[in-house]
């Protein structure tokens, strides 16, 4: 399992890409745009991310408008929706209208910080509904 892990904020982009490599290899970056150009990258390499870990408020290009962006070009490739990358959002607030905007955007599920190993793994799993030690084996 390959994971994108988008935050601004450096302790949570460390924590959470500490948290995911238990689940395969993962590239960390600190904002939408870039987050984007590896999304494309991957995809053009045919070695496409299974997981993305989203934080929602970050300057410039916010994680809402990365959701749209990722989710418009699989919209255009035609992607099965069970073949589409899976999207975990990250959220500083549990503002119950910014998650269900981005449910309807897409996202398949969320976090709020502070978050800690165990949800997070918990929500990966239920994700990919398998164990851990079996989501490395496609990496």
């Amino acid at each position: 399992m390959r994971v994108l892990v988008v935050d601004d904020d450096v302790v949570s982009r460390e924590k959470m890409a500490a948290i995911v490599k238990r689940f395969g290899p993962s590239v960390a970056v600190e904002s939408g745009t870039i987050a984007l150009n590896c999304f494309f990258d991957a995809w053009n390499s045919w070695a496409p991310f299974d997981l993305i870990t989203l934080d929602i408020s970050m300057p410039g290009q916010d994680g809402l408008e990365t959701l749209q962006k990722i989710r418009a070009l699989e919209k255009e490739k035609n992607v099965p929706p069970h073949r589409q990358v899976k999207i975990i959002m990250v959220t500083g607030e549990a503002d119950k209208e910014i998650v269900l905007t981005c449910i309807r955007q897409g996202c398949n599920d969320y976090v709020v910080k502070p978050f800690d190993r165990e949800t997070v793994e918990q929500k990966v799993r239920k994700l990919f509904d398998r164990p851990p030690s079996t989501l490395l084996e496609n990496s």
